[in-house]
């Protein structure tokens, strides 16, 4: 049984945090929005020309995505990402299987002694 004392201290260190707000630079809203979307300009900078021209047939008629090409396509989401800076995604999708789906991963491993390797 989980000791209650260390739920409360660890409620009151959340309650005791002065939260800390992202920096607002003077951009127009139009300037950045979208920036961290993986958008068609930038699947073509990290998926192959097969997997780039098949997720935009999946996307503009419904085409299905085989699986080789949709590893392919996973792997370059996650080099875009990792490219941004992301350490940890959530990926919503509709696998092969035609049901949804969602995944909650990171793109490294604690390995311990203060270190860690990164893995996908």
């Amino acid at each position: 049984m989980a000791n209650p004392q260390i739920r409360t201290k660890a409620l009151a260190d959340v309650l005791d945090r002065t939260p800390r707000f992202p920096e607002v630079h003077a951009r127009k809203i139009s300037e950045f929005f979208g920036e961290n979307v993986f958008t068609e300009d930038a699947m073509r900078m990290f998926l192959t020309e097969d997997a780039y021209y098949a997720v935009r047939q999946a996307m503009h008629h419904g085409a299905r995505i085989d699986r080789k090409l949709a590893d392919q396509v996973s792997s370059g989401m996650k080099e875009w990402a990792a490219s941004k800076g992301a350490t940890h995604y959530t990926h919503w999708f509709q696998p092969l299987t035609g049901l949804s789906a969602e995944k909650h991963d990171a793109f490294f491993e604690p390995i311990g002694g203060g270190r860690s390797i990164e893995r996908f």
